[in-house]
């Protein structure tokens, strides 16, 4: 038995087969589970350096075009790990000081973490092939 559920009083979706009538926010919801933006250094300590997972961290600037193109391919990435990586967002103009720590001379940056310790990294951008297999060999596949 299809269980249904009025939406807005007018609209019926079953939950149970596919439906176009689902909100378009929904794919959304798993970009939020493997990617965060890091809110300071307190925070990238505990979400980063104490990961069990391993950790990408995408140094981005809002001003920075290539960013902006590199940050949904590198998500998209991520996302096809189903959980086996996370991804870090750090902006270098909030977060001067995790830039300079981290040794970001130019933006986007991306520093490869497992266990609280850089294993990999790359500057600039790379197509949607490049980085799937960054995020293979980081996970160890």
């Amino acid at each position: 038995i299809l269980q249904k559920v009025a939406l807005q009083n007018t609209t019926r979706v079953s939950f149970l087969s596919p439906s176009r009538s689902l909100p378009r926010a929904l794919p959304h919801t798993s970009r939020r589970e493997v990617s965060f933006n890091v809110q300071d250094s307190e925070d990238f300590t505990e979400r980063v350096i104490n990961s069990e997972l391993p950790v990408l961290v995408d140094f981005h600037a809002q001003w920075c075009g290539p960013c902006k193109i590199l940050g949904p391919r590198l998500e998209k990435a991520v996302a096809k790990q189903k959980g086996r990586v996370a991804m870090a967002k750090v902006d270098i103009d909030d977060h001067t000081d995790l830039a300079i720590e981290y040794g970001v001379s130019a933006v986007p940056t991306v520093i490869a973490m497992r266990g609280g310790d850089v294993v990999d990294h790359f500057v600039g951008i790379k197509d949607d092939e490049e980085l799937d297999s960054f995020v293979s060999k980081v996970i160890g596949q």
